[in-house]
């Protein structure tokens, strides 16, 4: 909206104009949450609400770098169970090692990391034994 406010228009007035222009436009109808309730509108009141959004919203960790390392391998491992082939398999697990091999590698603040490489036959093993019909 880079239309200025008209001279001997009330503020009030004019924006009020204005709302109900993009009304009848549907300008409201594409916002995000559009006749959807507001998410924690009956939730408490938390100061810290914007860091909280921001951190889900970025995709940001708080968590030591061992801690972070051992949820983003659960993560991983959760999804190798879903994959359709061998070579996926060993790909994946190659993938998963490579970042526990970097988290080992560097020292970071907070507790050591105490995750040791996956064995890929082990991890195949436990593969197969899931697909298999029960």
């Amino acid at each position: 909206m880079s239309e200025r406010k008209p001279l001997g228009r009330r503020w009030e007035t004019w924006i009020e104009e204005k709302i109900q222009e993009a009304k009848a436009e549907g300008g409201f109808e594409r916002l995000e949450g559009h006749r959807k309730p507001i998410a924690g509108l009956d939730a408490p009141y938390d100061p810290l609400w914007w860091v909280k959004k921001l951190l889900v919203r970025e995709k940001l960790s708080i968590l030591p770098r061992a801690l972070e390392v051992r949820a983003s391998v659960d993560r991983a491992m959760a999804a190798v169970w879903a994959l359709s082939s061998e070579a996926h398999v060993r790909a994946r697990v190659a993938a998963i090692n490579a970042e526990i091999g970097r988290a080992n590698r560097s020292a970071a603040e907070g507790p050591p990391t105490t995750l040791a490489p996956l064995d890929v036959e082990d991890v195949l093993a436990e593969w197969r034994r899931r697909r298999q019909p029960v």
